[in-house]
């Protein structure tokens, strides 16, 4: 009978995962910096029109407040601002028109899956390594 020697490879002792430290200056920096992505990211659609705030107002032919459908509490508060029936027609009538333009919202899917793609990826190395120490505490602990 032929024996075979097998040879067990003692496997490497990895090192705990230890994120890089960033020093203070770093980090106020990075505050700063995503701040001001924060603010650019929701001022931007405004600054270039592109917001949804399109509204349209339609006015009944006679108005009163029954027609503008406002109850008797209703009527007091719009009272208490200082309103009448013909001032707060504008304020009750006007509606926002909520449009979704298809082309824009497929935009917005591919922009945000393709982050989440680039994300993933960029990061593939860093979750396997604490992946396998986390399952590696695990078996050691058994």
């Amino acid at each position: 009978m032929n024996k075979r020697e097998y040879k067990v490879q003692k496997p490497e002792r990895k090192v705990a995962y230890e994120p890089p430290e960033q020093s203070g200056g770093g980090q106020i920096f990075d505050s700063i910096f995503l701040l001001i992505l924060i603010y650019l990211v929701l001022l931007t659609p405004i600054a270039l029109g592109l917001t949804a705030g399109n509204t349209e107002t339609k006015l009944p032919e006679t108005i009163s407040w029954e027609t503008l459908g406002q109850n008797e509490v209703m009527q007091t508060q719009w009272k208490q601002l200082g309103m009448g029936p013909k001032e707060a027609a504008e304020y009750i009538c006007t509606r926002f028109v909520y449009e979704i333009n298809p082309w824009s919202l497929i935009f917005t899917g591919i922009v945000i899956i393709g982050y989440f793609v680039l994300v993933l990826r960029l990061s593939d190395r860093e979750y396997r390594e604490v992946i396998d120490e986390h399952y590696e505490k695990q078996e050691n602990n058994k």
